[in-house]
């Protein structure tokens, strides 16, 4: 089945839609169980969907290619049962179609076409089962369910102006918020589903301000937001449903770095000030991992995994920060980061730390074994009777620097690498209620809050 979408008249002053933000290739289900990427073959040089089960004991990866290779420009995005969706261009129209393994092969069921000269695939649904997309057009953007629908993919609101971007606010999948572009500025907006697509504003701190939404946490409702309403883009956060203002902490500007949130710990309802967010940074020396609380006033800061899937993560809800990365060694691998205080109080060494540390993090930085050479940690002393000598063995066997390690040996854990005298001290938490979550309030007109 094919949908022809009607284009609107050009305006006066000709303008394609605005590019998206750069978006990892590397796709995570809401619920963690599965993720998928468009792989690089080595042997034929072409791309190909790959589908990573994360639910088990040790991730695995069950390569998905067609009769011929992919384009780079093709989106996938996985689903909670286990098949990958995949969006092709092919020619004036976007074609859509489940992927799954069937034994040595590929199986393949088409969902339908959509003729339109953008689309665009948002973050997997809350559900699992359902699949969004965005028809971008020169002066609206139509929501579209691509899966999850009764007769193929179904038109479900338009909206004017040019959306990117892309965070459910529920684990129901009934708010969706948007990054819009209207009239010169950028705002974002939610879309309640549950009304048919019914618009309504979400963040607007000033009239004049550019306010998007990076990334959004359902259970605890802690937002992160860019806005330059301080004169400038700067990173900040706020709660949904919140009368509080939106707040810019200093730990987060970074003169010589860009941050950008990637991940939030699930688990924390009613709980934003203790909830964990993964940052990816990035500066003149490539991207690290930076690890920030609300209720802290430091960004902690970790060298990523060789290999790492820059900007893929996901969190535990007792505190695990798991990074995908791919090296020569292992295809398919899974670098762990335990942190101190997930239940939202400071670790042993947070009072000590500074707020804002500059540059990337000095620890031990894995390289292969035949280029390794022997370093003096740089990284604060550890308290009497710690090895600082094992730490980079460790950090470069989970990183993929070593042989695979055999089928159902544990990976070494990314935390006690790096840091390995702050492994105690996790507490679980109770699974999230579906109806804790707040209902969204705009935060309109909210007063600048900055925090050292």
């Amino acid at each position: 089945m094919t949908v022809c979408v009607p284009q609107s008249a050009p305006p006066s002053t000709p303008s394609g839609p605005p590019k998206d933000r750069g978006r990892t290739p590397f796709t995570v289900t809401a619920d963690g169980s599965y993720a998928a990427r468009l792989a690089l073959g080595r042997g034929t040089g072409g791309w190909f969907p790959e589908r990573w089960t994360l639910g088990g004991p040790e991730p695995y990866a069950v390569p998905l290619p067609g009769s011929q290779p992919e384009e780079p420009d093709s989106e996938v995005l996985p689903l909670s049962d286990g098949r990958v969706l995949i969006r092709r261009r092919v020619a004036e129209r976007y074609a859509l179609s489940l992927l799954y393994p069937t034994g040595p092969g590929t199986g393949e069921l088409p969902l339908g076409a959509i003729e339109c000269p953008r689309l665009s695939l948002l973050p997997p649904a809350p559900d699992g089962s359902s699949a969004f997309a965005l028809v971008h057009g020169e002066r609206s953007t139509t929501l579209w369910r691509v899966h999850g629908g009764a007769f193929g993919p179904e038109r479900v609101t338009e909206l004017p102006g040019h959306c990117t971007g892309g965070a459910w606010l529920d684990r129901t999948g009934r708010m969706l918020a948007l990054d819009r572009e209207l009239d010169g500025r950028t705002k974002a907006v939610v879309v309640d589903l549950g009304r048919g697509g019914e618009t309504s504003p979400l963040l607007q701190i000033t009239e004049e301000s550019n306010d998007r939404l990076l990334l959004a946490d359902p259970d605890s409702g802690l937002l992160l937001v860019r806005s330059d309403a301080p004169g400038q883009d700067r990173l900040g956060w706020g709660v949904l449903g919140s009368a509080r203002p939106v707040r810019f902490p200093e730990c987060l500007r970074m003169s010589d770095a860009a941050v950008t949130p990637f991940a939030a710990q699930p688990g924390q309802v009613l709980m934003p000030e203790g909830c964990a967010v993964a940052l990816r940074i990035d500066g003149a020396a490539g991207s690290w991992v930076g690890v920030w609380r609300p209720s802290g006033r430091r960004v902690q800061q970790f060298p990523a995994p060789v290999g790492w899937l820059a900007g893929a993560g996901l969190w535990t809800a007792d505190g695990e920060l798991r990074l995908p990365y791919v090296t020569p060694y292992v295809p398919c691998g899974l670098a762990r980061l335990r942190l101190p205080g997930a239940d939202g109080k400071r670790g042993p060494r947070e009072e000590d730390e500074e707020k804002e540390p500059g540059g990337p993090p000095q620890g031990p930085v894995c390289v292969p074994p035949e280029a390794a050479v022997p370093a003096e940690p740089t990284a604060p002393a550890e308290p009497d009777g710690q090895d600082e000598s094992a730490p980079p063995t460790a950090w470069a066997a989970a990183a993929g620097a070593a042989p695979r390690p055999a089928p159902h040996t544990a990976p070494p854990t990314l935390w006690q690498a790096v840091q390995p005298t702050l492994t105690e001290g996790c507490a679980g938490f109770p699974e999230p209620d579906p109806g804790a979550a707040p209902r969204p309030v705009p935060l309109q007109q909210a007063p600048l809050g900055r925090t050292p």
